[in-house]
């Protein structure tokens, strides 16, 4: 039966493989179940059916792709999560003005970055600066965050690991017996691509609407006062010798100074020009993301932080997590020195915020009352027990780092180690950026609990869903039959035409395919139509890995423009009119680049 031909000399499983590949795009377009529930289904489906023999039905889950994926991921989070970019930014786009420079520099970053660090990843850690520069500008978010969306996609060309669908084409490669790319081999086509789109993007976001208002955030939606929290100037702190302006000044001018602690546990109202001595307990008045920055970069240690015992083989994750006092709340009329809240609890008061009010008493001589706003660090495994046991409601997590000490040259570095290796080819990709994920993990530049957090698991499970379906569709020759009707349409076409042909279908197929899906379809059919064409197989692989890459067209295609819609107030609409320009720029210059770094012939 299975080798019987039936309608158009096709057989019952090649059928049946064009049959699973509409079902699969029409429910991907249906929307209604998430990507990885649809690749599940359709892999199961497809085994049923005989496409997956049943002995490879999960061999996706051992490919050393999901291996890469995940760690990848990792070690962005732990990028992120340093706020050493962060800080770079703010510095470097301090006094500039000119939307266009501001797009510009922050388009490249995130463009650049992405090469090295996953591209979901960079663009979490550059939109929130975004957004700031937009606010202290006076201009609308929407202008700034999709040229970023698709600088992180088209940053994503130029090294293997920079996006799924350049290590995808790999293992199509290697599929069709030739070795898999290098960790480089995309960036003689990614690099000057990436630069071109830099300057388009750095002037065309003009085509953008300018009256946008994005949805608000999580902390604009739960506005709440500004902390009150206590901070110790450490003997290497760069601020000793320095004047109370000065520290407000390194917290962007909305850090303000309460009081200051010293000689001997005396708290004065200090003025401007005071000057900070080592060991001065510092009361300040700012929101968590400022207080953040001014003990990064002021080297200041939360008072309380981190000062709970327990033994070495009952250490759990230290966490933080912000709360509000109920009425029944056990802590109303006791200071956190009176009910010895470290001491029975387990836990150290970091923060408190009251509305309406200025504090200028110490943390621990302050008097809960009902509606306080609290910032606590305990163990994260207990930490739901005992804001039930001290009677306060959690509030939603807004991935709040007090206390937390990260030194954010580390995982930078750890990366750089890894891609060194790589390159010199003393490990393979998998072994460098496994063996980087879990360095960031052992020297505590993230938790256990993070790293899991950061491990996408419905593109994971996705992935590995698709892996085995789409070596099925090759082994039923659906990818050789797919191959052959586009090389017949391609039979008039120069060579560069079909080329550009091979791209083009690639960027309008992954909208509704989701780009891995599409790269694991399209790539085995590039292969049969360079082979039917009479050229070289690799100029058509980089083009569908470009191609799958670059959606430019919807927000639906990639996970970052989807990420961009709602901070940017974009309609579906607004994606063709930035994205069918770079589309053009990237199907020619991608074509010409291609076919001069990889020969057809």
């Amino acid at each position: 039966m299975t080798d019987a031909t039936g309608f158009f000399g096709l057989t019952f499983l090649q059928l049946a493989s064009f049959g699973l590949i509409i079902v699969m795009l029409a429910l991907f377009m249906w929307d209604r179940w998430r990507y990885d529930l649809v690749a599940v289904v359709v892999l199961l489906a497809a085994t049923l059916i005989g496409v997956v023999s049943a002995d490879k039905a999960f061999s996706g889950f051992s490919n050393p792709v999901i291996v890469i994926i995940a760690s990848v991921l990792v070690v962005s989070k732990a990028i992120s999560s340093s706020g050493i970019l962060d800080q770079l930014m703010k510095k470097v786009l301090k006094d500039v003005k000119s939307p266009s420079i501001q797009i510009g520099v922050l388009t490249a970053c995130v463009t650049f970055l992405s090469a090295f660090v996953k591209n979901v990843g960079t663009l979490g850690i550059f939109m929130p600066i975004a957004i700031q520069v937009a606010r202290r500008s006076n201009r609308s978010p929407s202008i700034y965050l999709m040229p970023l969306a698709f600088g992180s996609l088209i940053g994503g060309t130029i090294t293997l690991t920079g996006t799924s669908p350049n290590l995808l084409i790999s293992t199509v490669r290697e599929g069709l017996g030739q070795k898999p790319f290098g960790l480089f081999d995309f960036a003689w086509v990614g690099f000057p691509l990436a630069c071109l789109a830099v300057v388009f993007l750095a002037i065309g976001w003009r085509l953008l609407p300018r009256d946008r208002q994005g949805a608000p955030s999580a902390d604009q939606k739960f506005d709440i006062e500004k902390y009150t929290t206590e901070l110790r100037i450490k003997e290497d702190s760069p601020l000793v010798g320095k004047t109370v302006s000065d520290l407000e000044h390194l917290g962007d001018n909305v850090v303000l100074v309460r009081a200051i602690t010293r000689e001997g546990g005396h708290s004065y109202i200090p003025h401007r020009h005071w000057t900070l001595f080592a060991g001065d307990v510092v009361s300040i008045q700012a929101d968590p993301a400022s207080i953040k920055t001014l003990t990064d970069q002021g080297r200041l240690a939360l008072v309380g932080a981190e000062e709970l015992d327990r033994d070495e083989d009952e250490r759990d994750d230290l966490g933080v997590v912000e709360a509000i006092l109920g009425p029944e709340s056990i802590l109303i009329g006791h200071t956190p020195q009176s009910i010895q809240l470290r001491q029975h609890y387990d836990v150290n008061l970091l923060a408190v915020s009251r509305a309406g009010a200025n504090r200028h008493t110490r943390l621990q001589n302050h008097r809960f009352a009902v509606g306080d706003v609290v910032a606590l660090q305990g163990w994260q495994k207990e930490l739901s027990g005992t804001l039930k046991e001290l009677g306060c409601l959690p509030l939603v997590d807004r991935g709040l780092a007090l206390g937390e000490l990260r030194r954010g040259i580390i995982p930078l570095a750890v990366l750089a180690v890894a891609m060194v290796l790589i390159s010199m080819h003393m490990v393979t990709v998998a072994v460098g950026f496994f063996g980087a994920a879990v360095l960031v993990v052992l020297w505590k530049q993230i938790s256990l609990k993070e790293a899991y957090e950061a491990i996408d698991g419905p593109v994971i499970v996705m992935l590995a869903a698709l892996l085995p379906v789409g070596h099925g569709l090759e082994d039923t020759g659906a990818t050789k039959v797919m191959g052959q009707w586009i090389a017949e349409a391609s039979t008039q076409l120069p060579g560069y035409g079909a080329l550009a042909l091979m791209i083009a279908v690639s960027m309008v197929l992954t909208p509704f395919l989701h780009h891995a899906a599409a790269v694991l379809v399209l790539g085995p059919v590039a292969a049969v139509v360079a082979t039917t064409l009479g050229y070289n197989t690799d100029p058509f692989l980089m083009a569908v890995a470009l191609g799958c890459a670059c959606d430019f067209l919807t927000p639906i295609g990639h996970q970052n423009n989807l990420l961009v819609m709602g901070p940017g107030g974009y309609k579906f609409s607004d994606y063709w009119r930035l994205g069918l320009p770079l589309s053009i720029i990237v199907v020619a210059a991608g074509t010409f680049l291609i076919m001069t770094v990889w020969p057809l012939n």
